[in-house]
């Protein structure tokens, strides 16, 4: 395995999922799937074990809450990113997975288009939440105190500044739909959606001059 590889434990209580997941993955030169897990004791041992750096976690196990058991999975191992993957739709699911520590936001029907983008993000040390999950939460008004990352505010800088999302990509080495999701996240969580609304925004942080 070489040293660069993105190391990844999946767990989900469903065999022919994990099977599907690690065909995918496996297909990515730069990731390596180091063990699989079909319960949340199992993927606790896993990480244990590997310490692997992200986490692929099914939101609901047979027999037990993957929700409730996050905070401790990522007190017993705070190096590795969780990515939840799941089939709940309700942004109210991604909002108390997110502030249980999940560092990612998937929905199962789209891992095909989502889930390697949001390993590579967070693995990076940044935030995934799926646009379309997003949107949703945005429009729920519901608060959202986590703070902007630092990519998010320099995307948000030049958002403000009037720059188009293909030319922040351009600008900063990401694809187009990188852009799109920390946008989603950076109005998700400042519960703004309107451009003017982002550069007023950016103005009264002194993020960019008025």
């Amino acid at each position: 395995m070489p040293d660069s590889s993105i190391t990844i434990v999946i767990a989900d209580d469903h065999a022919v999922v994990r099977s599907g997941l690690r065909m995918l993955l496996d297909a990515e030169a730069d990731f390596s799937v180091v063990a699989e897990a079909g319960t949340v004791a199992d993927a606790r041992a896993a990480m244990a074990d590997h310490a692997p750096a992200v986490l692929i976690l099914d939101l609901h196990m047979a027999g037990d809450t993957s929700l409730a058991a996050m905070p401790a999975l990522c007190r017993a191992a705070p190096d590795t990113r969780i990515v939840v993957l799941t089939m709940q739709e309700d942004p109210a699911f991604a909002r108390e997975a997110m502030a249980a520590g999940a560092c990612g936001y998937v929905l199962k029907e789209a891992a095909d288009t989502e889930l390697v983008a949001a390993i590579r993000t967070t693995a990076g040390g940044g935030t995934y939440l799926q646009p379309e999950v997003g949107a949703k939460l945005a429009a729920s008004g519901a608060p959202d105190d986590r703070p902007l990352t630092r990519r998010e505010t320099e995307i948000l800088q030049l958002v403000a500044l009037g720059h188009t999302t293909a030319e922040i990509a351009d600008s900063l080495h990401l694809s187009v739909r990188t852009v799109e999701t920390h946008r989603s996240n950076i109005q998700s969580k400042l519960k703004l959606s309107r451009r003017a609304d982002l550069v007023r925004y950016a103005i009264e942080r002194r993020l960019i001059a008025s």
